[in-house]
């Protein structure tokens, strides 16, 4: 019978390398001409693992001056050539550019370790391939990638010193607030990544029962995947990525399905060196698409930028810009801020008043969306996941409304839920929705967030706070602001025993509200 997914996979890497190839010669990618002629090697990793790569240096390079490196890990699932258009352009610039494939997917060896230790040893292990085989400059060494290769690069830094500037583009600083935040499976990403693996790669034993555990809501193995979660989270090693210096930028998109904008914005407050973050409209990694294929594209435009000022001392200005860049979902327009605490200077609450009940276990129609299609949507025609405000069924969903804002009101950063609910059962998921509500009472999303707890006494109110995901959007004025809780999103897996209800009240000594986050008028 063969091995059909070997096939598979053989098979889809020559499409996908056929279709990049295809790009470059119809003049995706013009410069790439200029660059010599790319080699694919075999670079040993750790414990001699074999990792599929290629190599681009400079036209002309003769071995008489060094370039400086720059490795790019590949995404998950995606093959060497993921790289290649933009590989080109940079070997053009000036760099030595080697990429590769991961261990564990494609044709490179192993298994997948998801960013674990022997991920951040292959990426030393092809530094030192590339010093030894390359006219590599061992003082000016980057790394970059998209996803996957983001969150290795981040790594990497950490534990790597010879690595002076990263650019981690829809990557991850904290795996655990990427796909387990508020204590919620994102079972639509996790099953994405599942997926893709399974076609792509080769699982190790260790992720195949990392995901069985996630799928079946394995509380006695919790701890467990945290711990695993963190050994392969920047955010643990922020201190060690701080002491070794890197310049460090990121980018993510708001709407990311994979990983929300969130956790990178709290790591990037915990870094003291240079550093650079930059939130788009989007998906996960649909910001940087583009510029794979080699078309105009800011997110790696801002990345040459940033490798030309921090690895070959151009004065480029990017060192005095405002380090914090969003793009609006609304506008389209870019803004720029000294910080992230700048983002969303002033806040407005909206009281949730009163004592509301709601059914658990049935879906109110107050979605988070799809992963992947909704964010897009937004993303290319500013249409975001929908719902009727008013038609909205109160027996399982709670809606408070704030009143016409009479002038525009531009959101910016997390929004944050602070409420008490009585639960009747000891676990229990709500999901909380902001929405731009409408004159005729359409409500479009502008941010959201899953909350789960266990182990608490049916009928004792307990606190919640929850941060929902970071975004930028502006409500147009004669709308109002709607925070809707319910029960049930096909994003995640919830907890809600058969027949629970959640009580939502405001004591008076601790009353309910959403503080909404606004740039400055």
């Amino acid at each position: 019978m063969g091995h059909p997914r070997k096939a598979l996979r053989t098979t889809t890497v020559g499409a996908v390398s056929a279709t990049l190839i295809a790009g470059s010669a119809l003049g995706l990618a013009p410069t790439a001409q200029a660059a010599e002629a790319i080699r694919f090697v075999d670079i040993a990793g750790d414990g001699g693992t074999v990792l599929k790569a290629n190599v681009i240096s400079p036209a002309g390079a003769d071995g008489t001056r060094r370039y400086p490196l720059l490795v790019l890990p590949t995404s998950w699932g995606l093959p060497q050539v993921e790289y290649l258009a933009q590989a080109q352009k940079l070997a053009n610039s000036g760099y030595v550019v080697v990429t590769y494939n991961v261990r564990g997917f494609w044709q490179s060896g192993g298994e997948i370790e998801v960013a674990g230790p022997p991920d951040t040893a292959d990426a030393s292990k092809v530094i030192d391939w590339a010093l030894a085989n390359t006219p590599a400059d061992d003082r000016h060494i980057g790394m970059a990638g998209v996803s996957y290769g983001a969150g290795i690069s981040l790594l990497t830094a950490a534990k790597d010193k010879r690595v002076k500037a990263v650019a981690s583009l829809s990557g991850w600083a904290d795996l655990i607030d990427s796909i387990y935040s508020g204590r919620t499976q994102h079972v639509q990403a996790g099953a994405l990544l599942d997926g893709a693996s399974l076609v792509t790669g080769r699982q190790s034993a260790e992720i195949r029962q990392i995901f069985d555990n996630f799928y079946a809501s394995n509380l006695s193995k919790e701890q467990e995947m945290i711990d695993w979660g963190k050994k392969r989270s920047a955010a643990t090693y922020v201190d060690q990525l701080n002491k070794n210096g890197a310049a460090v930028m990121m980018a993510n998109a708001w709407g990311d399905t994979v990983f929300a904008p969130n956790q990178y914005a709290d790591f990037y407050e915990k870094l003291t060196g240079p550093k650079r973050l930059e939130l788009r409209p989007g998906d996960h990694a649909t910001a940087e698409l583009t510029g794979l294929f080699g078309l105009p594209n800011d997110v790696w435009t801002d990345t040459e930028r940033w490798f030309d000022h921090y690895l070959k001392g151009v004065d480029n200005g990017i060192d005095r810009e405002e380090p914090v860049l969003l793009k609006s979902r609304s506008t389209g327009g870019y803004e720029g801020y000294p910080d992230w605490k700048s983002v969303g200077a002033t806040r407005k609450k909206i009281a949730l008043s009163g004592t509301t009940t709601i059914r658990t276990n049935v879906d109110s129609g107050a979605d988070g969306g799809i992963v992947f299609l909704s964010s897009i949507l937004d993303q290319i025609a500013q249409a975001p996941p929908i719902a009727s405000i008013p038609l909205l069924p109160r027996r399982w969903a709670a809606v408070w409304q704030s009143e016409k804002y009479p002038t525009a009101q531009r959101v910016r950063g997390t929004a944050k839920l602070h409420t008490t609910v009585a639960p009747t059962q000891e676990s229990g998921t709500l999901v909380a929705y902001l929405y731009d509500v409408g004159p005729l009472g359409l409500g479009k999303l502008v941010s959201h967030a899953p909350y789960t707890f266990h182990g608490q006494t049916p009928g004792k109110p307990i606190g919640v706070d929850l941060e929902l995901f970071s975004t930028a959007y502006d409500v147009p004025a004669g709308h109002r602001l709607a925070m809707v809780v319910d029960t049930v999103d096909p994003l995640y897996i919830e907890h809600n025993p058969s027949g629970a209800q959640l009580t939502f009240s405001s004591p008076s000594n601790d009353p309910s509200y959403v503080s909404i986050p606004l740039r400055e008028q």
